[in-house]
């Protein structure tokens, strides 16, 4: 089962399900937040019968805003192992984790706008994300696999030049957080769609060239220990966990001002059995209608 958000033609939200061609609202609830704040199982969702839409005629939105979303990195080693190759200013641990920000998360289509006066190095990370479909914390590894609610796809946009300068603190943040570096879609798929998620194939194209390629295989740790390990934060329905990203990023290049993102970019990030989410990058100009700011150093 894949869950949307859309907006439809008459302008208004709903939580739906999509079907073919077709999304069918989720009556009774007025968001996807609050159809996982249910309990287990999305009965509403499996059993919706209300307004039907032809999937053309909507606009997709992010499919949940959560009340956290936990960022977790150093996953994927074969990231830390392609960092040495530029002598990256920071090792790359195992179990990094912070809090995003939500009213960073834009959907499927959205524009990623480049802050042309705050970074000159805007790069993407491919992440598999899960949902978390019910409350709870302080969980074992064999628990933990049963509060999977669903899959989605994150697109970590990342400014390197501001990352570099915050990580001499020994913390990072800001330099992911900027308003619409969070592309988070198209849809959740619920697990037993999915499947194994260890089994998916997971690649990142700019401008239809490959840029990304892995497994989530490759991930050091298994989703229900990663869950596990970061339970103590409390979890509530809906909250998102990122699992971190694949190697094939720009800035770990030798030569990486040829692969950073620019104005025109289109970004599709396609996973194996959850979907392709796919943005495009446009100038600041193009997004608020004035040129940007002066450049300043953050």
């Amino acid at each position: 089962m894949k869950l949307v958000t859309f907006k439809a033609p008459d302008g208004t939200d709903h939580p739906g399900v999509l079907d073919g061609d077709e999304v069918v609202t989720i009556d009774g609830v007025g968001t996807m937040r609050e159809l996982f704040a249910q309990g287990p199982g999305l009965e509403a969702a499996r059993q919706a019968s209300g307004a039907r839409y032809a999937l053309a005629d909507v606009k997709l939105l992010p499919p949940i805003i959560p009340k956290k979303l936990i960022h977790t990195s150093g996953n994927f080693r074969e990231h830390e192992q392609e960092s040495k190759t530029v002598n990256w200013s920071h090792a790359i641990a195992p179990w990094i984790v912070f809090f995003q920000n939500v009213d960073a998360i834009i959907g499927q289509d959205d524009d990623i706008v480049y802050p042309e006066h705050l970074t000159k190095e805007l790069d993407h990370e491919l992440e598999l994300a899960v949902v978390i479909g019910r409350d709870g914390a302080f969980l074992d590894d064999k628990e933990a696999e049963s509060y999977i609610g669903g899959f989605l796809i994150f697109n970590d946009i990342t400014a390197r030049d501001i990352q570099r300068r915050e990580m001499k603190s020994g913390v990072f943040s800001f330099c992911k957080s900027i308003q619409t570096f969070c592309p988070l879609g198209p849809w959740i798929v619920t697990p037993d769609e999915v499947g194994d998620p260890h089994t998916l194939d997971m690649r990142l194209f700019v401008n239809g060239d490959l840029r990304q390629q892995s497994h989530s295989g490759n991930m050091s740790v298994t989703i229900p220990e990663l869950i596990a390990h970061h339970s103590p934060l409390g979890y509530s329905a809906g909250d998102v966990l990122t699992t971190g990203t694949v190697s094939g990023v720009a800035g770990f290049k030798s030569d990486a001002e040829k692969w950073y993102l620019r104005p025109g970019d289109v970004v599709e990030c396609t996973i194996d059995r959850v979907g392709t989410l796919r943005n495009q990058v446009v100038s600041w100009e193009k997004a608020h209608g004035s040129p940007p700011p002066p450049f300043r150093e953050w």
